[in-house]
């Protein structure tokens, strides 16, 4: 069902892991799924071109890991099969909906996923499935977030949809300072420049690079996805 109010036509959405969490210290809660496979759905039924990237973070940080002595290599791989997991696991809580969708991983396991192939996925996406890119680049020492600008390039998305915890980027951590204050506008050079914890270095400059546009949001908030494809205020905006 298309909607003439639809602001953005194809996007990319990036979850961390830990939005498939919950209230859990560790993996996936179905009903937590279950949630945003319904939010996905909203959306979906709008017609929007969707596509996922979502971290591994409620399963393995490889950085995390490797601070604590482990190689870096091995465990940014081990990260990127955490993602797999993850990225399993939201598809079944959206097949569920009746929501199609492929998983296309950027490390070949045919078994489980089809091969990130851009032409493919372009075509998945024009025929409505919901894809989620999982893996990562596939190489280590980038993060989800950097994958997350890559795909949303390849794929030619108008907007990076980054879900959060907080309703947008503030100038200080919200949930220790009270007196943060939110930004509703923001250039990629002052989030580079002031250090603001949004994405990683690599995926903001590769944005500003190629003037992707990217919406920083509170996923918790349930309807923001939908409300932010339809061209509401939602959170905050990073441009040029």
């Amino acid at each position: 069902m298309k909607n003439f109010q639809v602001k953005f036509k194809r996007v990319l959405l990036k979850l961390s892991g830990e939005a498939l969490m919950g209230r859990q210290g560790y993996g996936v809660d179905p009903l937590v799924a279950a949630s945003i496979a319904d939010q996905i759905k909203e959306v979906h039924r709008l017609g929007v071109e969707l596509s996922i990237v979502i971290g591994g973070g409620n399963i393995f940080r490889g950085v995390a890991a490797s601070a604590k002595g482990m190689d870096r290599v091995s465990g940014d791989v081990m990260g990127m099969l955490a993602t797999m997991i993850n990225a399993i696991a939201l598809q079944d809580a959206l097949e569920k909906v009746k929501v199609i969708t492929r998983v296309m991983s950027a490390i070949e396991m045919r078994e489980v996923a089809e091969p990130f192939i851009r032409r493919r996925a372009l075509r998945h996406l024009e025929k409505k499935r919901v894809v989620i890119f999982a893996a990562g680049t596939g190489n280590p020492y980038f993060s989800t977030d950097t994958a997350a600008a890559l795909r949303a390039m390849e794929i030619k998305a108008e907007v990076i949809l980054k879900a959060t915890r907080v309703d947008g980027i503030y100038d200080s951590d919200p949930l220790k300072n009270r007196g943060a204050k939110m930004f509703r506008e923001i250039s990629y050079i002052d989030v580079l420049k002031k250090g603001l914890a949004v994405m990683d270095t690599t995926a903001i400059s590769l944005c500003m690079d190629n003037k992707m546009p990217i919406i920083v949001f509170n996923l918790l908030k349930r309807g923001n996805i939908k409300r932010t494809v339809l061209g509401a205020t939602v959170g905050t905006l990073v441009h040029l």
